[in-house]
């Protein structure tokens, strides 16, 4: 699938992107009212921040998500900050509008309440915020300072890994990837795999289920296994710029360094649309649950969040 190019906003200038269309034409939902702006020589002013935002339009970027963003920069043109996404969550879900980094972790985003989008652009073009300040401060449903609970695992920030590495492209699959990014204990992968199901031939698990010998309370994940050395280290927040957008991926999880050390041999989970690079750490039995409840549209990803202080659903009473 191929999108077109963003345009190259004016300096001081934030880029609001449309990705919801019905036969071709945007839609917005309530976000206008809800931000607060007044028109001004064909842009949006955000109330006393003095933010402009330019809308753009173009029926090509319908279903595009966070991780797509950075590819679309053209190359010849500095590459802005932020980009504002007014995705599907914004006009049917009553969700605030998507902010997508560029600069720190391309591709990772984080939501904010609509009335405080002039306020919190601001403070990230004028340095009083970073991007790693709202992933810190985000609730479990990917909400900056939201009232949603907080995360008992943080989403990881760009403070552990400071240099950009850079990573290939994962594969393209329209269910879910198993990424291996820890080496240090091979028989401990090897025992993750097995208590998966195993590999076929093709490099799956959970390929060929036999519908009668599924457990419905722990539904078997289904896979394409990544074992490839360069993507050792790899971060939730560097994930959705690696997911190749010709196919829409359920999800990413990762066997990390606490999958190896930890009970349940937990899996890092990464969202790939609602709130790109946003992780919830599960143990392995549960993460085929969520790719189902993804693929059918029963659940939505913030449900697998653990909140802190909070026993998960999935451990029972």
């Amino acid at each position: 699938m191929s999108f077109p190019e963003l345009p190259q906003p004016a300096p001081g200038e934030v880029l609001l992107l449309c990705t919801c269309y019905e036969d071709g034409r945007a839609l917005w939902g309530g976000l206008h009212d809800e931000i607060g702006a007044c028109r001004e020589d064909g842009r949006l002013v955000l109330g006393g921040s003095g933010v402009r935002l330019r809308m753009v339009e173009d029926s090509g970027w319908d279903y595009l998500h966070g991780g797509n963003i950075p590819a679309l920069v053209p190359g010849s043109s500095p590459v802005p900050p932020v980009v504002v996404l007014a995705d599907i969550p914004v006009v049917y879900g009553g969700g605030g509008p998507l902010l997508v980094d560029l600069a720190a972790i391309p591709g990772r985003g984080v939501r904010v309440p609509s009335a405080r989008l002039g306020e919190i652009l601001a403070d990230l073009l004028g340095g009083a915020l970073a991007f790693d300040d709202l992933v810190r401060d985000m609730d479990r449903c990917g909400m900056y300072q939201g009232d949603g609970g907080r995360p008992a695992f943080p989403t990881p920030t760009s403070t552990p890994t400071p240099t950009r590495r850079s990573f290939p492209s994962l594969p393209s699959t329209t269910t879910a990837l198993l990424v291996r990014t820890c080496y240090d204990d091979e028989a401990g992968w090897q025992t993750l795999l097995g208590e998966l199901g195993g590999t076929d031939a093709d490099g799956w698990v959970g390929a060929d289920l036999d519908p009668d010998e599924i457990d419905v309370e722990h539904y078997p994940l289904t896979a394409l296994v990544v074992d490839n050395p360069a993507f050792e280290g790899l971060q939730p927040g560097q994930v959705p710029a690696l997911v190749p957008p010709e196919e829409h991926t359920t999800l990413v999880a990762l066997a990390d360094a606490r999958t190896f050390a930890e009970p349940g041999r937990p899996l890092t989970v990464v969202d790939l649309y609602d709130c790109p690079g946003q992780q919830a750490v599960l143990p392995c039995r549960e993460v085929g649950s969520l790719a189902c409840n993804l693929e059918i549209a029963n659940m939505d990803f913030y449900e697998f969040v653990a909140e802190e202080g909070i026993k998960p659903w999935w451990e029972g009473a």
